[in-house]
């Protein structure tokens, strides 16, 4: 039986650009399947009454920091700061949903992203979904229409992230082994070899 990693992530988080620009040859070099697990990581920080990044604050200006020169090591070019956040990541983890059902999940998140940070447009906003589905030829209507009959198997999995206790994305968890952030899917990757 295959080993594999549960890559937990919201269309929203800002580290997950540089996730979803990596994992997946990370884990095919590793041998190791994901299974994606998208999930409303906004109603979990509501229900915290917790917001992690304030614009104008030193840990918001590190972010972007960071995420400039690590991206620059994975060989990607983001403008930022990105719109952030984005009124609209709701819709856009349905859709993750919906793509990952119909074998394009990774695909439609990567190419979403690269609207995100490379041409300015907010995940989950119009123009975003019109050129990130345009570019692998889905049509924007029916995967909204999609979308919409989503939204109790997406919050299905928004409950099972809270059960797991997972605060933040991305998430990688392995057995009862959570691995938050980034710079931890090596970590996770490892010990999902392990089992």
């Amino acid at each position: 039986m295959p080993k594999s990693l549960e890559y937990w992530f919201t269309c929203g988080s800002t580290y997950n650009y540089l996730t979803v620009n990596r994992i997946e040859a990370a884990a095919a070099d590793a041998g190791i399947d994901l299974v994606l697990r998208p999930f409303h990581l906004g109603q979990i920080f509501r229900e915290a009454g917790f917001w992690p990044f304030h614009a104008g604050t030193p840990k918001m200006d590190y972010m972007w920091h960071d995420i400039q020169r690590t991206a620059k090591g994975l060989g990607l070019s983001p403008k930022l700061p990105a719109p952030y956040p984005c009124p609209e990541t709701d819709i856009a983890n349905r859709i993750a949903l919906v793509t990952i059902q119909e074998g394009h999940g990774l695909a439609w998140v990567k190419a979403s992203y690269r609207v995100w940070f490379e041409d300015g447009l907010p995940v989950g906003g119009i123009e975003n979904l019109a050129a990130s589905l345009g570019s692998l030829g889905l049509n924007i209507d029916a995967m909204l229409s999609a979308a919409e009959a989503a939204d109790t198997d997406l919050q299905a999995y928004t409950e099972h992230a809270k059960a797991l206790r997972i605060f933040g994305a991305p998430t990688f968890v392995v057995g009862e082994e959570l691995y938050w952030g980034n710079d931890r899917l090596e970590q996770s990757l490892a010990t999902a070899l392990q089992l």
